[in-house]
């Protein structure tokens, strides 16, 4: 699935409920960043984080590491031994840090999507959709710290006071024009998933790649899609549109309310993120915006209330 601002430029069963492996931990990484104010802390491994199978940064019991490199092997290396020593530190277990997870997902109204660990390692009531986890991705990208983790390719920690070093699993960064991000994962279960971030110019792209058979099944399939939408799709700045028909409509309509003293309405146009625009290359003379109007009311008329929508139409 490829997504733009919210926009799906393409999708293939990109609601379908599918296991998502260390994909899970781009929420993982958001939910720690809302909950821990200094990344300097020191964080002691417990043996069940040290213990945690799968991919691993390699903590022992009792080793000393900051949240802040707990979150470069999170991402990069995929540590699913760091997933837990994070969760136990913010939450104080892995079932109370899923709770942190699901209670975002509910904040972000995705209706698909279910945590049970910060790892993702195989559980049957932990999934989610390619559609939701780009829309989980497009939030996690606003915060600059996850930015800056998921772009790097090589970090040095330092555990218990000596250096490591570690490189990003994430095949395309680095290999691909644009990309800086985000994460990659595996499981039996989930089988190879990758979802990408890839900006070139004035488009910026989410790639979602969920349930490929193998490593470059999935790599050649997330580089179809991002060369697919690049070469297709060109951006439109459909603000001025937008702005036009709301001048339109404050020049040209007349209001009635019904039981009031007057009919005089104050009208704004509430505050949109809606600038460029993903269209068809072929398409773009066809772009046309269209609107729906409630111009009679009945007293009394609300502050901030919705008299009228302004949609897109191609």
């Amino acid at each position: 699935m490829i997504e733009h601002l919210g926009v799906v430029i393409y999708g293939k069963d990109e609601n379908k409920r599918c296991k998502m492996a260390s994909t899970t931990k781009i929420m993982t990484i958001t939910v720690v960043l809302e909950n821990v104010k200094n990344l300097e802390d020191i964080v002691t491994v417990s043996s069940k984080a040290a213990g945690t199978g799968g991919s691993r940064l390699g903590l022992h019991t009792n080793d000393k590491i900051t949240v802040k490199d707990l979150l470069y092997g999170l991402m990069l290396c995929s540590g699913n031994d760091a997933a837990v020593a994070l969760a136990e530190y913010v939450a104080g277990g892995v079932p109370e840090f899923a709770d942190l997870m699901n209670k975002k997902a509910k904040e972000l109204k995705l209706k698909d999507t279910h945590f049970e660990t910060p790892h993702g390692l195989d559980e049957e009531e932990h999934y989610t959709t390619a559609y939701e986890l780009a829309k989980i991705t497009d939030y996690a990208l606003k915060k600059e710290e996850i930015q800056k983790i998921v772009k790097t390719q090589n970090y040095t920690i330092s555990i218990n006071g000596y250096p490591k070093n570690i490189k990003n699993t994430n095949e395309l960064l680095g290999n691909l024009e644009g990309v800086y991000g985000v994460k990659t994962g595996f499981t039996n279960g989930a089988n190879r998933c990758l979802v990408t971030s890839v900006k070139r110019g004035d488009m910026d792209i989410i790639c979602v790649v969920l349930g490929a058979d193998t490593k470059k099944d999935r790599t050649q399939d997330s580089i179809k899609l991002i060369e697919y939408a690049f070469s297709n799709y060109q951006m439109v700045d459909i603000k001025f549109m937008i702005e036009d028909e709301f001048d339109t409509l404050v020049d040209k309509t007349l209001f009635y309310v019904e039981k009031g003293i007057n009919s005089n309405v104050k009208i704004d146009l509430e505050n949109h993120n809606l600038s460029l625009y993903p269209v068809l290359i072929g398409n773009v003379k066809d772009v046309k915006i269209e609107t729906e109007i409630r111009d009679k009311l009945v007293a009394p008329v609300i502050k901030n209330d919705k008299i009228r929508k302004i949609n897109r139409k191609n």
